[in-house]
């Protein structure tokens, strides 16, 4: 049958091939998002906003980082839309070209001191075209390992393109350490802050050249030639637009991967970015050493994430999502507390475990994602539920997080605030159907919907947990 053979699994070679092509490109695509966060933190308010007292110059700079995730919908959308009418691999070169371009040019930005106000309108528009880029970059990393797999190891893998998430924060604040480490504040203020930004065109180059060298998903051509046959058979009766398909069929889909992202996106960006805040403004502690707090835990980060992919594909997708989240909630006081110690020790430890419960929630998002949508809509589908919901909750995170610091000098209305992400991603969560069993070649035309696909039907073994 058609649908058996494009769904049989590659050679291991050839997937981990394709494995690679996804996490290279996610690497630095994360290093280049993930460099601006950390950036902001320790420089950008000096440097692009001067005029303002020292955390209000913070909160302003978080504020253009969160300008990023603004324009994350809009890649989402477009990406999604391209992606899955023209194919996966085409889009994300593009978008590894658009991030990578940005960030270099960052590296080459004047300051407030050089050119005013032009400087921050600048830094904006830079930093625009990263969240455009990063909106669809996830959904067609994902999808070329999901969609090149079978289901039965499907957690397993697809959680490898989510590990580029650590290993760009990785990648970041190691450069940034060591640059800090090497550098006086003054010259890595003045000069040194570049350089991490300028480097991203030689990764560029790299992700490029593995990027280019993998084949389109065989389920998309699948599910591509099946299209226009059908269309061939009907005349020139058009399929509808991928939105439109998605709104109409997967609106409940959509949600939960809106709900599921709450906790996961907010608890992230507090763990790694506003602690650099946090820890040098309130816990008495270097920049150096909360650096390095945030290095190690990404190393383990790194590490757990596909371990818990492998667990998804043994127990499910919610089990494992809906025990991150409600390890996250529980959490937050023992990790502002551990913080407030000021101990390197109690640090990496607060940071270490909270991005391992954070992993249980990352590593089966991408095959969950993945499985809620049919083929022909799955890019836009799981892009839109993806960066739609960081609008609302990796956006504006580090800067609700720095505005309650500022105005209750208190960890507890930030902790407070993640608890009530955790409650919302627990209650979608606990609200999706489990689809670790599903087929993701087995779609067919919705009843009356010319052209239109069902989401992917479950396999005879599919169970709800």
């Amino acid at each position: 049958m058609a649908s058996a053979a494009a769904s049989a699994p590659p050679s291991p070679a050839s997937l981990k091939r394709i494995v690679a092509a996804s996490l290279i490109g996610t690497t630095i695509e994360w290093y280049d998002f993930f460099l601006y966060g950390s950036a902001a933190a320790l420089v950008f308010g000096k440097l692009f906003f001067p005029d303002s007292d020292p955390l209000v110059g913070t909160l302003l700079s978080f504020l253009t980082y969160a300008v990023g995730f603004a324009a994350r919908p809009l890649g989402a959308l477009v990406f999604g839309h391209y992606g899955d009418r023209l194919g996966r691999k085409k889009l994300l070169v593009l978008s590894l070209l658009l991030m990578g371009g940005a960030t270099f040019a960052i590296g080459l930005l004047p300051t407030h001191a050089t050119v005013g106000t032009a400087a921050p309108v600048l830094l904006t528009t830079l930093r625009l075209i990263q969240g455009f880029a990063l909106g669809g970059e996830w959904g067609g990393a994902v999808l070329l390992v999901s969609e090149h797999g079978d289901a039965r190891r499907r957690g397993f893998w697809a959680s490898w393109p989510q590990t580029g998430a650590p290993a760009g924060q990785l990648l970041a604040t190691g450069v940034l350490s060591l640059l800090t480490a090497v550098l006086s504040d003054s010259a890595f203020g003045s000069w040194g802050w570049r350089i991490p930004f300028l480097l991203s065109g030689v990764l560029v180059i790299v992700g490029l050249w593995i990027r280019l060298s993998v084949d389109e998903s065989p389920v998309f051509q699948q599910a591509r030639a099946q299209a226009e046959a059908r269309r061939a058979a009907r005349g020139a009766e058009a399929e509808k637009l991928p939105l439109v398909s998605v709104l109409r069929h997967h609106w409940r889909d959509v949600l939960v991967a809106m709900g599921a992202r709450m906790a996961e996106n907010i608890s992230y960006y507090v763990i790694t970015a506003f602690i650099l805040v946090y820890a040098t403004t309130s816990a008495g502690v270097s920049k150096q050493t909360a650096l390095n707090a945030v290095l190690i835990a990404s190393a383990v980060h790194f590490a757990v994430i596909p371990a818990w992919g492998a667990l998804s594909d043994r127990v499910g997708r919610r089990p494992v999502y809906l025990l991150g989240a409600v390890g996250v909630g529980l959490w937050m006081f023992p990790f502002f507390s551990l913080i407030d110690t000021g101990g390197f020790g109690n640090l990496v430890l607060a940071v270490t475990v909270g991005l391992v419960l954070h992993g249980a929630m990352y590593a089966p998002q991408a095959a969950f994602f993945s499985e809620m949508f049919a083929t022909r809509m799955r890019y836009s589908g799981a892009s839109i539920g993806a960066q739609f919901a960081s609008v609302a909750a990796g956006a504006p995170a580090p800067l609700i997080a720095t505005a309650l610091l500022a105005d209750y000098d208190s960890s507890t209305p930030i902790a407070l605030y993640v608890i009530a992400a955790a409650v919302l991603t627990v209650i979608a969560v606990a609200a999706a159907k489990e689809t670790r069993h599903r087929d993701l070649a087995d779609v067919k035309p919705a009843a009356g919907s010319p052209g239109e696909e069902t989401a992917p039907a479950r396999t005879a073994d599919a169970r709800t947990l």
